[in-house]
């Protein structure tokens, strides 16, 4: 992989015109996402803390503005150092920079409500479905099936970006391809990823892209010039973009090290854990005296620290698996590969065992996955129905018809059973987590 074809900063869909050397594409393309109604609806979903009561705890949109920062100073630091080296031009580590940038803006922007609970709430729920199958969800090829049993917030994500937001069905946001090729961390289909079994690569964890956007993908990933490969059963895949691994790194930077601020702040982590940790990650005896702050401003201030650190951790693990990124062989994680990976290790254990079961928060899952079944099950009648008009909106029943107006269901595009079982998707997906709860209510009649 070259970066002139990674760095392409066209826009997607062959559109937009020149660019600007006064308004580079990628600089719009953050301030079309962070305009968009999807990234508004952020602030109301869940980061770690479901339906918090604290003011200052982090939510979905806090925390993309966040790794978007960190991604900058990410993209900013490897960018001049590919300069330095001959990579790329001088003066393109802007480029590099506002690439990133951008890409980690909208990284969670396919988030269901509830976060990875509201995932597998849904991903239950239609494997529930599909192993009685009936009325709408008869018509779906079994290959299909995965899309839904495993949604994925990431390929909800490239469908909002690419279809669904801005210019619906015409390329939807048009943002550039560099940003949407450093966005997609698992450029692959569910239908592929489910083939690779013995697939050890880090892009093929999970899949990036719906059936239904895969066209889209081949586009964006030919102009890039990411490298392909083909599984057994022939359908194509992707290595990732190599920018993708920086976004990555900037998520985990940031959940893991203000993951144990919040932790702190909702009483669920104590002030000395949190501080050792953070202090592991510094190791600067030198610091600076805080003798005379508060717990809390000390946890703050040691968190500012332990990011810096991190930065310059990733940006050396960057350079020191340079050559195998580029030519898509690298397979691991930039944090956990960095000298400060043992560090985040104790980090990642001390959250999973006490901040993540911490009963507050296990209590709001399990209530946010009732949640988004009741809202499910009470949507279903309608697509039911539709199905039974042969796709005709006008000829609802007056139920079904009051309901679709009652929760504003979009229903323009669902001609077929998959697009019907998309359109579900698309609607409980997008929800914050109060509006779920507000219109499970409605449904429920409670």
């Amino acid at each position: 992989m070259n970066w002139q074809q990674l760095l392409n900063t066209a826009r997607y869909n062959g559109s937009g015109g020149a660019e600007r050397p006064d308004r580079p594409n990628h600089v719009q393309d953050a301030d079309r996402i962070i305009f968009s109604a999807p990234y508004r609806r952020l602030a109301n979903k869940t980061q770690v803390h479901p339906l918090y009561d604290i003011d200052h705890l982090r939510h979905r949109m806090i925390h993309s503005q966040e790794v978007a920062s960190v991604g900058r100073n990410l993209g900013m630091l490897v960018g001049h150092w590919l300069e330095t080296e001959g990579q790329i031009a001088q003066g393109e580590a802007y480029k590099v920079a506002g690439t990133v940038h951008a890409a980690a803006l909208a990284h969670d922007i396919g988030n269901p409500p509830f976060g990875h609970s509201g995932e597998a709430s849904i991903g239950r729920w239609f494997a529930e479905k599909f192993e009685e199958p009936r009325s709408v969800f008869k018509g779906i090829d079994s290959a299909r099936w995965e899309e839904f049993i495993k949604f994925e917030g990431n390929a909800q994500g490239f469908r909002i970006l690419t279809r669904l937001e801005m210019y619906r069905g015409d390329g939807g946001m048009r943002l550039s391809n560099a940003v949407l090729g450093a966005f997609t961390k698992y450029p692959m289909t569910a239908a592929v990823q489910a083939s690779l079994t013995d697939e050890a690569y880090v892009g093929a964890k999970k899949f990036g892209v719906f059936e239904a956007e895969a066209p889209l993908f081949a586009e964006v990933a030919a102009a890039l010039g990411l490298k392909e490969e083909q599984g057994e059963d022939g359908q194509r895949w992707w290595r990732r973009h190599p920018l993708v691994f920086l976004v990555e790194a900037a998520d985990d930077i940031c959940y893991n090290i203000v993951d144990l601020e919040d932790g702190f702040s909702a009483g669920d982590l104590p002030f000395e854990k949190v501080a050792t940790l953070l202090e592991d990650l510094i190791k600067d005896k030198n610091a600076r005296d805080q003798s005379s702050y508060s717990d809390y401003e000390k946890v703050c201030y040691l968190r500012a620290r332990a990011i810096g650190k991190a930065i310059d951790a990733c940006v050396e693990a960057f350079q020191q698996n340079y050559d195998d990124i580029m030519a898509g062989r690298y397979s691991g994680e930039l944090i956990a590969d960095s000298r400060l990976g043992p560090e985040f290790a104790q980090i990642k254990s001390a959250a999973k065992e006490q901040l993540f079961t911490a009963p507050r928060k296990t209590k709001l899952e399990v209530r946010g996955r009732n949640v988004i079944r009741v809202v499910l099950d009470g949507i279903l009648p309608v697509f039911q129905a539709l199905e039974r008009t042969g796709w005709d909106e006008s000829q609802l029943p007056d139920y079904e018809r009051q309901l679709v107006r009652a929760v504003a269901l979009d229903l323009r595009d669902v001609r077929s059973n998959y697009e019907a079982l998309h359109a579900m998707t698309d609607f409980v997906s997008g929800m914050t987590d109060r509006y779920a709860v507000e219109v499970a209510e409605l449904l429920s009649g409670t």
